[in-house]
């Protein structure tokens, strides 16, 4: 049992390094990093020339405690694709690289990244 969790984090590992390898964030165009874990979602935008983190917000943060925002779902991904356009706008930046780890686009990732580009990130 073990060795199967071994491999799944292996191959897990394998997939996040084979897409970040590609992506590299500056500071006129940062990284849109998202990790989702199984209760939350959270979204960073990071400069990897200075290695600062450029602005955060996820579904744990206080804002969006006690609201309907607070969980993992495609309402808070949509929610939280719009807060960090904001958080984006407010530091002059309109050009961010996706960074999608190792999730598949699609159902949250796709809502959070479409939800940013409506609210004016371009990708």
């Amino acid at each position: 049992m073990r060795k199967i969790s071994l491999e799944k984090q292996r191959l897990r590992r394998t997939r996040s390094l084979r897409v970040r390898k590609l992506l590299h964030g500056t500071n006129d165009r940062p990284r849109l990093s998202v990790h989702k874990s199984n209760k939350h979602i959270q979204v960073q935008l990071v400069d990897d020339d200075s290695g600062k983190t450029l602005g955060t917000i996820g579904t744990f943060a206080k804002e969006f405690r006690n609201t309907e925002f607070c969980k993992k779902n495609k309402v808070s991904a949509r929610k939280l694709g719009e807060t960090i356009a904001e958080v984006a706008k407010k530091q002059n930046i309109k050009e961010v690289i996706f960074d999608r780890g190792p999730f598949k686009y699609h159902g949250i990732l796709a809502e959070l990244a479409d939800a940013a580009r409506k609210a004016g990130l371009q990708f």
